[in-house]
């Protein structure tokens, strides 16, 4: 999932990875992409995991793992990191999710029957960044569908999520038709089971 999904950001992008599966994007992401990795906590040019003689507990992405930070990157406050994402400035945010309606809303801050410390950062990610990409598992645990018709969840933004990665394939949420719209499927999937995973609207 993750490797897809880096596959599909913009060369040359300023990119935010959310927690989860996200932080695994940057394995993938090639040297020629030109990619700039933002952290909202106020990092940019954010680099991979450090070794154990790399490591600075100062130097942290958003979900307090310690990373590095590559030749030329900056760190800054939190102020000015949201400023880049509320203004426009960040062209991709891949980020996990619990729901995804057929009409590209989003639910990923609230764990049902956990305690959670707030929202965070996720909702202005979500409406300030000019692509979200969400993913996640294709099912709950309980074996419910994540590509839902109407989210369940609260919701951490609205009609803002433009491509789903899942287990089972990617997915573009057609606004137009109001449904998920299949591009490519996971090896060895077939569309009956994608039909049989997913609660929400499929198009063709």
């Amino acid at each position: 999932m993750a490797e897809r999904a880096a596959a599909l950001l913009p060369k040359g992008g300023v990119v935010n990875l959310g927690i989860g599966i996200p932080t695994l994007v940057a394995n993938y992401i090639p040297e020629d992409a030109a990619i700039v990795l933002h952290s909202e906590n106020g990092l940019l040019g954010m680099g991979p995991f450090p070794t154990e003689d790399e490591v600075d507990p100062f130097v942290i992405n958003a979900g307090k793992q310690t990373v590095t930070i590559r030749d030329g990157g900056a760190t800054f406050d939190s102020g000015l990191s949201f400023a880049m994402i509320r203004g426009g400035h960040v062209d991709a945010a891949v980020l996990g999710a619990m729901q995804v309606s057929e009409r590209g809303d989003l639910a990923n801050w609230m764990v049902p029957g956990k305690k959670v410390a707030g929202i965070g950062g996720a909702m202005d990610l979500a409406t300030g960044a000019k692509m979200v990409i969400a993913v996640m598992t294709h099912r709950d645990r309980a074996g419910r569908s994540k590509l839902v018709e109407a989210c369940t969840l609260p919701l951490t933004a609205a009609r803002c999520v433009d491509r789903v990665v899942t287990d089972l394939g990617l997915f573009t949420v057609d606004r137009d038709e109001g449904g998920f719209r299949a591009e490519e499927l996971a090896p060895g999937v077939t569309m009956d089971e994608v039909r049989a995973a997913t609660s929400g609207r499929l198009v063709a």
